[in-house]
């Protein structure tokens, strides 16, 4: 069988690869502080005896796109967006620490203070549990005030938490399969206190609409190529085949 029988099945996989981290970005242009996910072919030598005539498609993916999305004003008071660099620290699925940039805050029923996906905030002891509350007020530095229900003054304020913001080199950092922010050392963030938070507004999902649409259009025209490459080199040795036939 011709080699490059493989090698354009290859490129239509590796094409279906691409087009599946695509997709997932452009699922998520509505997602509160979402990264989207980079990926590029390279070309692989196929090595062994011959002449080097051939090469191998691979998707890889070489990191996320960090960049800023862009601001939305809320008004909602638990709606907060990270002022430049940082990240908020919450409790992964898995336990552990992890962070990100989505500031759609809730406090459930039970009072944890958490994100629109269900996952925990971390303060300066742990997950931040909120008391019953008249009011609650998220400051620039992520320090949590509220005044105690039944407290009979409005103006008694008390300092209930902090919320964790860390600052690190982004190139340290990691998007893994729960979507969340992970250092590639795998231990925790130390708290930073140049992290600034912006209040009632919401950053939104940094993925660029219209490049992701051109770019599945392209990597559906790539798959439709490889596939004609495919049918061209079994029409061939369909054609080789009568020939041998003949002889």
């Amino acid at each position: 069988m011709d080699r490059a029988l493989y090698i354009a099945m290859s490129g239509a996989k590796q094409s279906l690869l691409a087009q599946n981290s695509n997709a997932n970005n452009l699922a998520n242009m509505q997602t509160t502080g979402f990264k989207s996910d980079l990926e590029w072919f390279r070309n692989r030598p196929v090595t062994g005896a011959g002449l080097p005539t051939r090469v191998y498609a691979m998707t890889e993916k070489p990191g996320t796109d960090f960049s800023t999305g862009t601001t939305q004003t809320t008004g909602r008071n638990l709606d907060v967006a990270i002022d430049g660099k940082g990240l908020i620290a919450v409790q992964g699925e898995d336990g552990k620490e992890a962070y990100t940039r989505a500031g759609d805050l809730r406090i459930t029923p039970e009072g944890l203070l958490q994100t629109g996906t269900g996952l925990q905030v971390i303060g300066q002891a742990g997950p931040i549990t909120v008391p019953p509350s008249e009011s609650l007020t998220i400051g620039s530095d992520g320090t949590i005030t509220i005044i105690p229900l039944g407290s009979g003054n409005s103006t008694t304020l008390q300092v209930l938490d902090r919320i964790k913001l860390v600052n690190p080199d982004m190139a340290d950092m990691q998007k893994l399969g729960d979507g969340l922010l992970h250092p590639k050392n795998d231990q925790p963030l130390t708290a930073s206190a140049d992290v600034n938070l912006a209040h009632g507004v919401l950053e939104g999902s940094n993925v660029k609409g219209f490049s992701a649409m051109t770019e599945m259009i392209d990597l559906a025209r790539n798959f439709e190529l490889q596939s004609k490459v495919m049918k061209t080199v079994s029409d061939n040795s369909a054609a080789s085949s009568k020939l041998m036939q003949l002889a």
